[in-house]
C-alpha cells in the first residue's frame, strides 16, 4: 500500500452526493483495463439516473455486513438508483452466480465485497466486457484487471491502531514484561494479513526487546489466522493456548482482529477462571460496545459502515454523470494492476473515548449508558 499524502482523503471526499445526474444510457462499453491505471475506464456518456446497481456482499454474519445491506438499499434508493443486493453466505460459487445474475439483469455498476478476493476474476472480466464498472467494497479484489477502484478503511492503518491500543492497554495495567497471544482474521480475506502486518509493525519491536512475550511462540500469520473469521474456531484455539501455556502463567493481552473473535477470547478466559486480558477488536459491534463500557473488552476500531457506503455511492454518482473516477495517491497492487484505493481513516474506541466517538450515534450512545 502506498501512502503518499496524508491529506489526500479530504480532497477525495468531495460532495458528490449533491451531483445532478445526467440521464441517458451509455454510449458504447468500457473494455477491461490492461495497464496499471484502473481509473481510466470512465463511463462514456454515463447512464440512467434510475439505473440498477448491483451490490455483492460476502455474507451477513457480522454486524457490519448486515448494516451494509440495509445502508446500501437506503442510500442507493435515496440517490435515485435501483439497488440489487445479494449476500453469498461466505461461498465463492454463490457469489460468482450472484454477480452473473447482476450482469444479466443490466446492472451498470457492481459493488463487490468479495468472499475470496482471488477467485472472482473471470466473472468480473465478463462484467467489464459488458461495460459494467466494478468497485471493490471494504476488501481488495485480486489478480484481475476488471476493477475500477476499491473503497475501504485503511487496512494497514487499522492493524497499527490495534497494535497501539494493545500496548496502551497493557501499559495501563502496570509495568511489563507482558505475556500475550496473537490472533489473525480469515486468510481468504485480503484485509486480514494487512491487519496483522500493521499490528506487528507496532508489536514486533516490543517482542524483540522483551517487553512483550508471545508464550506460545506463534507469531506468523499462518499460525494465528482464524479460518472464515469463525468465532468458535477462535475460542477453541484460545482454549488450547490457555491450557497448553498458561497453567502457571498469567496472560496479560491478546491481539484480536475483530470484535467477534475478541468476545470468543474473553469467553475462553472466563471459562478458564482467568483474569481477563487486554483484548483489542474491530467493527464497533453492539455487543463489544457493551463489553467495553463494562470494562471487559479493552478496545475496538470503528469503521463506520454508513461512511463507507456513502463514499461508494458518491463514486457511483460520479460514474453515472459520465466522468472518470478521481485519481488517488493511495494504491494497492492486486497482482495484475495498481488499484486506486478510496481510503477512509478508522478510529480506536476505548471506554475513555467511546462517548466522544459515538456522539452522533444515538444507538451506540444508548449502549454506553445502558
Amino acid at each position: 500500500m502506498k501512502m503518499k499524502a496524508a491529506g489526500l482523503l479530504t480532497g477525495l471526499l468531495v460532495s458528490s452526493l449533491a451531483l445532478t445526474a445526467c440521464g441517458g444510457g451509455r454510449e458504447g462499453t468500457t473494455e477491461p483495463t490492461t495497464s496499471g491505471d484502473t481509473s481510466a475506464s470512465a463511463a462514456a456518456g454515463g447512464f440512467a439516473e434510475d439505473a440498477t446497481i448491483g451490490v455483492a456482499l460476502p455474507w451477513l454474519g457480522t454486524q457490519n455486513w448486515k448494516e451494509a445491506e440495509v445502508m446500501f438499499a437506503e442510500q442507493l434508493e435515496a440517490a435515485g438508483f435501483t439497488p440489487l443486493i445479494q449476500a453469498a453466505d461466505n461461498k465463492v460459487p454463490q457469489q460468482q452466480q450472484q454477480i452473473e445474475a447482476m450482469i444479466e439483469q443490466g446492472a451498470e455498476v457492481i459493488v463487490v465485497g468479495p468472499v475470496d478476493g482471488t477467485q472472482l476474476g473471470s466473472v468480473l472480466e465478463k462484467a467489464h466486457d459488458a461495460g459494467i464498472e466494478v468497485l471493490g467494497y471494504d476488501r481488495l479484489i485480486e489478480n484481475t484487471t476488471a476493477i475500477d477502484g476499491v473503497v475501504q478503511f485503511g487496512s494497514i492503518r487499522t492493524g497499527e491502531l490495534q497494535g497501539q491500543s494493545l500496548l496502551e492497554g497493557l501499559e495501563a495495567t502496570g509495568p511489563g514484561p507482558y505475556n500475550i497471544e496473537l490472533f489473525g482474521g480469515g486468510p481468504a480475506d485480503p484485509n486480514a494479513p494487512n491487519f496483522f502486518t500493521g499490528a506487528m509493525s507496532v508489536l514486533q519491536p516490543k517482542i524483540d526487546d522483551g517487553t512483550l512475550v508471545v508464550v506460545s511462540g506463534q507469531t506468523e500469520f499462518t499460525q494465528v489466522a482464524t479460518p472464515d473469521w469463525d468465532n468458535a474456531k477462535a475460542q477453541a484455539r484460545m482454549d488450547s493456548l490457555l491450557s497448553g501455556n498458561y497453567s502457571d502463567k498469567k496472560i496479560h493481552g491478546v491481539l484480536s482482529p475483530n470484535d467477534g473473535i475478541a468476545r470468543a477470547i474473553l469467553t475462553s478466559a472466563k471459562q478458564a477462571g482467568m483474569e481477563l486480558p487486554v483484548v483489542t477488536g474491530l467493527d464497533a459491534e453492539n455487543e463489544s460496545i457493551i463489553s467495553i463500557a463494562a470494562g471487559e473488552q479493552y478496545s475496538t476500531v470503528a469503521k463506520p459502515t454508513d461512511a463507507l457506503v456513502a463514499k461508494t455511492v458518491e463514486l457511483i454518482q460520479v460514474l453515472q454523470s459520465g466522468e472518470a473516477l478521481p485519481e488517488t495517491e493511495d494504491t494497492a497492487n492486486n497482482g495484475k494492476v495498481d488499484v486506486n484505493i478510496y481510503q477512509l481513516d478508522p478510529v480506536v474506541v476505548t471506554k475513555d473515548n467511546a462517548a466522544e466517538v459515538f456522539a452522533n450515534d444515538p444507538d451506540r450512545l444508548a449502549l454506553l449508558e445502558g
